[in-house]
Order: structure tokens, then C-alpha cells, then sequence
């Protein structure tokens, strides 16, 4: 059934008509995401949902991108993180569109005002986790996203933390963003490190232009230790395990 309405997505050329079936999905992945088997089903050949688990088994996040014909890309999110003692799951919903004005990397996000990725790896982070994602929202500009996701108190749902440390520079995440025409790698080498492609302009006096950069010849990272992500740079390619 998901398989069908995601194919009807694709292939629909009216808007509402989109969003409608988009609606069936998000009533059925509504109850899934509640029943006692969402942490130990994965669902098989579905090529346009996102379902990873955290290592620790103690998160799992199910997302997907709805393409619209007048130009938006809107996000969909679940966060399901496992009850404690036989406590219940709790599950957050979160919804987002893509945004031509760039992901700020000195604020923090909540899930009222999430500015909406496709998350595709997870590693734990001392007591919150961290987050990979792609934004693809623009015909000519695309982001990947390092951020941390963690829980309040009282139980709220935040993305960012102040711990990426670039030079003299704290920030709360990393933002990539390059042109829609590269390819550009961003993924967990190990559980202590993130590698990425370094971004290099194509062009000199196009410098201020995001949609200009592509992965370059060489890799940078951040370490991970002790709740610090330390930026490091030219990172020696041979000691990168290929995935």
C-alpha cells in the first residue's frame, strides 16, 4: 500500500492531489510508529522512506520528502525513542519545507519550527545523538547537515548544541552547501569521527555563491570526544575506510 501511494506521488501532476496521498501516508505510518513492533520491523523495498535505528537500539526515525510541482519540497519526520522500564514510546512528529534562505548554525530547533532534512545515519553522542542529513529542496542548491539531536527535561525535542568547534568559530551544527550539480560525501568513518568532501569554488569571484561549490580533492571532518566535534582538515585519505 505505501509502495502504491509513493508511486502515485511521483507520477501525479496536481499538487493537491499529492498532498492527499500524502496525507494516506502519514495515517498509516501514524499507526505504525505506535505498535510494539516499530523498533524490531523494518519495512523492505520501499524505496522513498527513510527508516534508521541508533546503535543503541533506543531511537529509530522514519522520514521522507514530498517533491511539489509549483517548486516546495516538504519533510516528514517521526522520532520514535524507545520508553524506559516498560514505560511507552514516545514518538515526535515533525513537518518542514526547504527554505532558500540558509539552515543558521548558531540557534537551536525545536519540532515547531524544524527546518526539515532527510536524516540517513545516527550515532550516539555521550546522552544525545548525532544526525546526519541531506536538504535537496533547490533545482540548483543542496545542503547536508551535521546537527545533534537531543531531549529537554521534560521530555521536548531539540536539534543543535554549541559543541562544533571550527578555529577560533563554536557553532551548534555544520552546514554543507554546494551545488545541486556535485556530489558531495558526508557519512560516520567511525563512531569518533565524520568525513566530508572539501568544498572548493569552481570558479574564481564566485566565492559568495553556495550553488558554485563541489566536493574538492581532499576531505575535512570533525572528531568526536568527550561532547566535542573538533573540526579537522586534509585528512589523510588512506586511513578513510571506503562505504
Amino acid at each position: 500500500i505505501l509502495q502504491n501511494l509513493y508511486d502515485r506521488i511521483l507520477f501525479s501532476s496536481n499538487d493537491v492531489e499529492k498532498l492527499r496521498l500524502n496525507d494516506s501516508i502519514r495515517i498509516l505510518i501514524d499507526s505504525y510508529v505506535t505498535s510494539d513492533s516499530v523498533f524490531t520491523h523494518r519495512f523492505t523495498h520501499l524505496r522513498y522512506l527513510g527508516q534508521i535505528k541508533s546503535p543503541d537500539s533506543k531511537l529509530k526515525i522514519i522520514n521522507w520528502n514530498v517533491f511539489l510541482r509549483d517548486g516546495n519540497n516538504k519533510y516528514f519526520c517521526y522520532l520514535i525513542r524507545k520508553g524506559e522500564k516498560g514505560k511507552e514510546n514516545r514518538v515526535y512528529k515533525l513537518s518542514g519545507s526547504h527554505n532558500d534562505k540558509t539552515i543558521k548554525t548558531n540557534i537551536s530547533y525545536s519540532e515547531r519550527d524544524w527546518y526539515g532534512a532527510l536524516y540517513y545515519a545516527i550515532q550516539p553522542f555521550k546522552k544525545d545523538y548525532i544526525v546526519l542529513g541531506i536538504d535537496q529542496g533547490s533545482s540548483f542548491l543542496t545542503r547536508k547537515i551535521i546537527d545533534v539531536l537531543s531531549f529537554a527535561a521534560d521530555g521536548g525535542l531539540l536539534f543543535g548544541k554549541n559543541c562544533f568547534i571550527k578555529g577560533s568559530e563554536t557553532k551548534s551544527r555544520e552546514v554543507l552547501e554546494y551545488s545541486s550539480e556535485s556530489v558531495v560525501s558526508l557519512r560516520f568513518n567511525s563512531s569518533k569521527l565524520i568525513v566530508f568532501d572539501h568544498l572548493e569554488v569552481y570558479s574564481a569571484g564566485h566565492e559568495n555563491n553556495p550553488d558554485s561549490y563541489g566536493a574538492g580533492l581532499s576531505f575535512d571532518g570533525y572528531k568526536l570526544n568527550k561532547g566535542i566535534c573538533e573540526f579537522v582538515s586534509n585528512i589523510d585519505a588512506k586511513n578513510i575506510r571506503k562505504k
